[in-house]
Parts: C-alpha cells; sequence; structure tokens
C-alpha cells in the first residue's frame, strides 16, 4: 500500500496569518499606536461601544476604526460621521477579519498620528476569535439579551478575551439573565479578563471601560 502525503493547508494558513499579525503589532508598538479588537454577534453592541468611545475621547485621543462587513457600509459611515476616520473592509462572505486584512486596511491610515485603531469585527461569536488580527487587546462584547450560557456556547470566544463587555445592562430587569452566572463562567475561559458591565444606550457603566482604554493607552506611550 502507498503512503499518502498529508498537507495541512489550514496549519500553514494559520502560522502564516500568525507571523503576519505579529509583524503588524510590532509595527503599530513602534509607532506607539494601540488596536483593539472587538468581536460581538450581530447586534451585540460593536458600533454602540466605538461611537460611544469616540464620543467620551476624541477630544483628547486620535481615534480610527476599521470596519468589517460582508457586504455593507453602513457602520462605517456612522463612524465617519462623527469625523474620525473609518476604513471599510468588505470581506465578500468570510466570516471574520484575518491579519492580511487588517493590513491592506492599515495602508490607508497614518498610524503614526494614531492613538487607537479599533477594528469591529465581524459579527459572529465563532470564526474571529480563530484568526489573529495583530491587534494588542482582544475584547468580546455579549449583551443581555443573548443570555448568559453563551460562554458555555462559545468557550473559544470567551478565551480570546482580554477584556468582557457586557452590554445593555438596562435589559436586566426584562429577563432571567444572571451577572453573577456569567461572570462565573466566564473566569475559567479568560481568569484574567475583567468583565465591564455596562449600557450603551444610557451610559451607565462606561466610565470603567473608559478607565481601562486610558490605562492602556498609557502604556503603549
Amino acid at each position: 500500500m502507498n503512503d499518502v502525503k498529508l498537507i495541512r493547508i489550514r496549519e500553514e494558513i494559520l502560522a502564516d496569518n500568525r507571523g503576519l499579525a505579529e509583524a503588524i503589532r510590532q509595527r503599530l508598538l513602534r509607532t506607539r499606536t494601540l488596536m483593539v479588537n472587538l468581536m460581538a454577534s450581530p447586534g451585540g453592541g460593536k458600533t454602540s461601544l466605538i461611537l460611544k468611545t469616540i464620543e467620551r475621547l476624541a477630544q483628547k485621543v486620535r481615534i480610527a476604526v476599521v470596519e468589517a462587513d460582508i457586504d455593507s457600509t453602513v457602520d462605517s459611515e456612522k463612524v465617519a460621521a462623527t469625523g474620525v476616520p473609518a476604513v471599510q473592509i468588505e470581506t465578500g462572505g468570510f466570516c471574520h477579519v484575518d491579519a492580511a486584512m487588517v493590513d491592506r486596511a492599515l495602508e490607508s491610515l497614518d498610524t503614526e498620528s494614531l492613538d487607537v485603531i479599533f477594528i469591529e469585527n465581524i459579527g459572529n461569536l465563532v470564526c474571529p476569535a480563530e484568526s489573529d488580527t495583530g491587534a494588542h487587546r482582544n475584547v468580546v462584547i455579549l449583551s443581555v439579551p443573548e443570555g448568559d450560557d453563551k460562554p458555555l456556547k462559545y468557550p473559544i470566544m470567551f478565551s480570546a478575551a482580554d477584556v468582557v463587555v457586557l452590554n445593555k445592562t438596562d435589559y436586566l430587569s426584562f429577563g432571567d439573565f444572571d451577572p453573577d452566572a456569567f461572570r462565573e463562567r466566564v473566569h475559567p475561559l479568560a481568569p484574567e479578563a475583567p468583565v465591564f458591565e455596562l449600557s450603551c444606550r444610557t451610559g451607565e457603566g462606561i466610565d470603567r471601560w473608559i478607565d481601562w482604554l486610558r490605562c492602556e493607552l498609557m502604556e503603549a506611550d
């Protein structure tokens, strides 16, 4: 019987992506630019958190946003309306952003004149966690209406988190979401990740997120 040669294409692709992602990270470190990757389900609040952050920090912090969608510019138009530079990635069917896509997007930005770049990843609780974008920090956002069991159903996503944001806390009184149970389920997956409870709609709790981001920016300097 002839031997079968196995070619592990996926492993090679992931290795190439990791190499490029690390090169992006190091390049941005040299310009003292922090890049933050936001991941969530569709409607989880990625754009809302970005807009709230721009509202609070744009006068003091130089911000840009890399928006990713399968086929839409809706969110990038909202960001651009604030006066913040926005670059749109249309993935054309891909369910996540990879380092090559980010690298292309960064060509349109003067990173030396920026303090922080937000990547708004594709709305998905699976694929984005498996691809390194070159970001320095990964933020996972979950909204209250999605339920407190999501860390059990999507452990890979929460394992990738440096920060977990529980959004839409103004809905807590309308359902059975248990914040304590949610934290207990997140902790084994991301024991070092803080969990920030907030509402982008009301602004409640947003200060902790802003304080964390300011600390990260200070470290980048």
